[in-house]
């Protein structure tokens, strides 16, 4: 793969951009601490703002590196504040694999803004990164999720039973993949 770390990406009505330190406030208010936003996440709720501010500066020292995929996801209309997170959670070079994960604020649910930043990323992860394959994961218990990459052109590749486990505990993991040679 040919990495280029998180550069900015734009859509109609997204900015997907670095997380820089003062991004804490609005990551800890619009959805590391919201319950219902980290249901099935595999990172816990985060218990108070000191939590959030020790994840972010680990984002921003992981920008040095060139494999290393993090963005925060703004709305145009609503300026600069990050809204929710879209990354490559997994990258794989010697198959040529990534494996995206993303949350974003409640506030935002099924308005489009995940699926365009997903697609967003697909699109550069072909184009520009060369990637063979995008993945991602969802527990079948929060359905949204994997409507998304559905939506997106990933594929349902198959369910793994009890081989995750979220914060409701053990779960079962539903895969869902795109190859580049299905997408181009």
């Amino acid at each position: 793969m040919e990495h280029k770390g998180t550069v900015r990406i734009e859509t109609d009505r997204l900015v997907l951009r670095r997380f820089a330190p003062d991004d804490a406030e609005a990551i800890f208010n619009n959805w590391a601490s919201d319950d219902e936003v980290t249901k099935f996440l595999t990172w816990p709720t985060h218990s108070n703002i000191d939590v959030t501010k020790y994840v972010l500066n680990l984002w921003v020292t992981d920008y040095t590196k060139e494999d290393n995929y993090q963005w925060g996801i703004t709305v145009k209309e609503n300026g600069d504040e990050v809204i929710g997170s879209i990354a490559a959670v997994d990258v794989n070079d010697s198959t040529g694999k990534i494996h995206i994960g993303y949350c974003i604020s409640r506030k935002w649910w099924h308005q489009g803004i995940t699926s365009e930043a997903l697609k967003a990323l697909i699109s550069f992860f072909f184009n520009e990164v060369k990637a063979n394959r995008i993945e991602a994961r969802f527990d079948p218990r929060n359905p949204n999720s994997g409507k998304v990459m559905a939506k997106c052109g990933l594929k349902y590749e198959g369910t793994l039973r009890q081989n995750d486990r979220n914060n409701q505990g053990i779960c079962d993991e539903v895969i869902y993949g795109l190859l580049r040679s299905e997408w181009e």
